[in-house]
């Protein structure tokens, strides 16, 4: 049986309610009506004081902690962000500076972000695809950019928006799935070896006769020419 994907979306904006909510939530009804997943929206202005005092990763209280690590296991992110002064928010960037170096490598991510204008389209490729190419994800390679002319208040009206998403979803999907099973099968793998071996003790080759045959274990070998 094959476990739900667990996505988990990462929303920047600074308050509530929120345009960039609202896009997230409906490229996550996507995914849940494509596969069965288990989701998860962190709203990261929800996370302060804790995550704007803090300078270091052990600074931080449970609820940001615990915010990082549904994020690194993760089997999808949705980031998604407002554009201020032509990128990211600072809470967004702060967020995922304490995220650990390697734990989003090769991880799907699709990003998202909204905007005053479509003068800011371009944050996607300019300012959020290189910070999680440092990350070394893979990123979806359709982003949704949605500027306010494409929402009444919190409400999405551009009927095209749902199609993008739906190309997005559409390219994440497979990827996730398949490095998901590939990933409980080394999960299910290790635990046999561990159940195997509870010691975990490991086939020693300081014994000559474990690694190679009696041939080779002379003390010394002459040849002739």
């Amino acid at each position: 049986m094959r476990e739900p994907l667990r996505i988990v979306a990462v929303v920047g904006s600074t308050g509530a309610p929120s345009k960039t909510r609202s896009l997230a939530d409906l490229i996550l009804d996507q995914f849940t009506s494509r596969a069965e997943t288990d989701v998860e929206v962190i709203d990261i202005h929800t996370l302060n004081p804790g995550l704007g005092a803090a300078l270091r990763r052990s600074e931080l209280d449970e609820p940001c902690e615990a915010a990082l690590r549904a994020v690194e296991t993760a089997d999808v992110v949705v980031a998604a962000s407002p554009v201020f002064r032509g990128s990211y928010t600072g809470l967004f960037k702060h967020f995922f500076d304490f995220v650990e170096q390697y734990a989003l490598a090769n991880k799907p991510v699709l990003l998202a972000a909204t905007g005053g204008s479509e003068r800011h389209a371009l944050v996607i490729e300019h300012s959020m695809r290189p910070l999680f190419g440092f990350f070394q994800a893979w990123t979806a390679p359709m982003g949704i950019y949605l500027s306010a002319g494409d929402f009444d208040g919190t409400t999405i009206l551009n009927p095209e928006v749902y199609e993008r998403i739906q190309v997005a979803v559409d390219d994440v999907l497979p990827v996730a799935v398949m490095l998901s099973q590939a990933r409980n099968a080394d999960e299910k793998l290790a635990g046999s070896i561990e159940a195997s071996d509870p010691t975990g003790h490991e086939n020693s080759f300081d014994e000559p006769d474990q690694r190679c045959p009696s041939k080779w274990n002379s003390p010394s070998r002459t040849s002739s020419r």
